[in-house]
């Protein structure tokens, strides 16, 4: 058995890199105003040992961007984040492959804000269009409601990417046989079959959460796995509309080797492709990956 690793957050990373004060547009608004710094955290990802980038994409959409006055640099934003992660895999002479990221609209972890079909298979069709020539991969992450992920996979191939499409659920922190909507893991298994997903993946949950995740996804017949946040909770602030990632807190207790120890216990049931989410970095990409290869399962 071979493992796939995958990078760590790229939104958090950056803020903590930048050292400015998060603003509702997160990830996107250190991408404008850095340039090249969604670079480097790709370059110290792979250099970590990661397999594939996952393009800074997440929070590129309309409604993130008109709030703002910025929905006419949607198209230029979405290139922004598939320029460096393309230049930094070309940086890496070539070697691993890039995922097209997809995150919710209107917010994360707040299924009932979720628009119906009607309005939200367009909206990600047209973001997959845009990705989709450029990356190995299509990843939509945090997916929280069985709606939302049918409506993922028909926009997927509304919009004919002709790529694989991974679809990523984030679980209740306190029940990992449950998505954040309440809605149970395993009605998921039908839907992933159905829409034609490639493989199955939880994730911007809590590690401990993943397990019981993870052997509902052993009983289907898709490659699966995870990739935990490291935030205490999702806090009720972050919950309110246009949040900001000041509303949460980071975990003391979750460094590399802990992290790493949550992974390889995932891995030891049946897990094939893993790595982090929010507040999971390059060191700990590194050390799973030091984990992964003297396990003889990553190159």
């Amino acid at each position: 058995m071979t493992v796939t690793l995958l990078d760590g957050g790229m939104g958090q990373e950056l803020i903590h890199r930048a050292g400015d004060r998060p603003t509702p547009l997160w990830s996107t608004q250190v991408m404008m105003d850095r340039p090249g710094l969604v670079q480097q955290v790709h370059a110290d990802y792979f250099a970590a040992g990661a397999d594939i980038a996952t393009t800074n994409s997440y929070a590129i959409h309309h409604d993130r961007l008109v709030p703002d006055g910025l929905d006419h640099l949607f198209a230029t934003l979405v290139q922004s984040a598939l320029s460096e992660a393309v230049a930094a895999r070309k940086a890496h002479g070539g070697q691993g492959r890039i995922a097209g990221s997809v995150g919710p609209l209107i917010a994360s972890y707040r299924p009932d804000l979720h628009p119906d079909a009607a309005a939200a298979v367009p909206l990600y069709a047209e973001l997959v269009g845009l990705l989709a020539p450029s990356v190995d991969l299509i990843l939509f992450e945090t997916v929280a409601s069985l709606m939302h992920a049918e409506i993922a996979l028909a926009a997927a191939a509304k919009a004919g990417a002709g790529k694989p499409v991974w679809l990523s659920v984030t679980l209740d922190d306190a029940d990992g046989t449950r998505l954040r909507s309440g809605e149970a893991v395993a009605d998921l298994l039908p839907i992933l079959k159905a829409g034609g997903a490639a493989a199955v993946l939880a994730n911007c949950s809590i590690p401990e959460a993943m397990p019981a995740a993870l052997d509902i996804f052993a009983k289907g017949d898709l490659p699966f796995g995870a990739y935990a946040n490291g935030f205490t909770k999702i806090a009720d602030g972050f919950l309110e509309d246009r949040p900001t990632v000041d509303a949460l807190s980071a975990r003391t207790d979750l460094g590399p080797a802990i992290y790493a120890d949550h992974v390889m216990a995932w891995v030891a049931q049946g897990a094939t492709i893993v790595g982090g989410c929010c507040e999971v970095g390059p060191a700990h990409i590194a050390e799973i990956a030091r984990r992964l290869r003297d396990a003889g399962l990553h190159g």
